[in-house]
């Protein structure tokens, strides 16, 4: 293999608590009650999908103009980024800044593939952002999880094809995104059983690095 294919949320840093808050202050102020069994509908898609998806949970999806839905998602942007603030190092998953200083030394170009826009902003909080040789801009894709599109784009990025990457997702809809395009498919687990991985760990120290390099 010749590079490394990241999702974000769940795998380099766990902001779903932040997601979760964010999106269930917006949801009261809706009339929609969320709670963290719904919100794992909401795990590795976009904004606006998220959006739609809670607006159809509380029966008003045809309340809202585009316009209005636009503006909704925005309110819930902020105040994610409000929550952002408080990310430190300290909030990097077990082994992820180990695995990437490895990866930095051997020469594997890293990419990160993920659906928030708010992702060179985490990178410079947890202080990774040098780690990363790429991150796929989300206003540039046309389709979201499950599609494989983000995970094509992101190898093109870091200069190899999909099939000599390896994808690391937490969420059974990037999975299935990176097996679409012939990605070797590594899930973190925090819960579900992840269907479609070619392998599983619960952290990125499970992993060996000269192993993942002659697969």
């Amino acid at each position: 293999m010749k590079g490394f294919v990241f999702d974000l949320d769940g795998v380099i840093t766990d902001t779903a608590k932040y997601h979760y808050e964010a999106w269930k202050a917006l949801a009261d102020k809706l009339g929609i009650e969320i709670d963290l069994k719904f919100n794992e509908q909401l795990k590795g898609i976009s904004r606006m999908d998220s959006l739609e998806r809670i607006l159809a949970h509380g029966n008003k999806q045809d309340q809202y103009s585009q316009a209005q839905k636009e503006a909704l998602a925005a309110e819930k942007n902020e105040a994610y980024v409000q929550l952002l603030q408080n990310l430190t190092p300290d909030d990097l998953l077990p082994g992820v800044k180990d695995f990437l200083l490895e990866a930095k030394a051997k020469n594997m170009p890293c990419a990160i593939a993920s659906a928030s826009k708010n992702a060179p902003f985490i990178l410079e909080k947890l202080e990774v952002i040098d780690l990363f040789d790429a991150i796929v801009d989300p206003a540039t894709l046309s389709k979201g999880k499950p599609d494989p599109e983000i995970f094509v784009k992101a190898a093109q990025s870091i200069g190899i094809t999909p099939e000599e990457a390896i994808g690391f997702e937490d969420a059974q809809a990037g999975i299935a995104g990176i097996k679409a395009c012939g990605m070797y498919a590594i899930g973190i687990l925090a819960g579900e059983p992840l269907d479609q991985a070619n392998q599983t760990v619960h952290t990125l120290s499970e992993l060996n690095m000269n192993e993942l390099i002659a697969l």
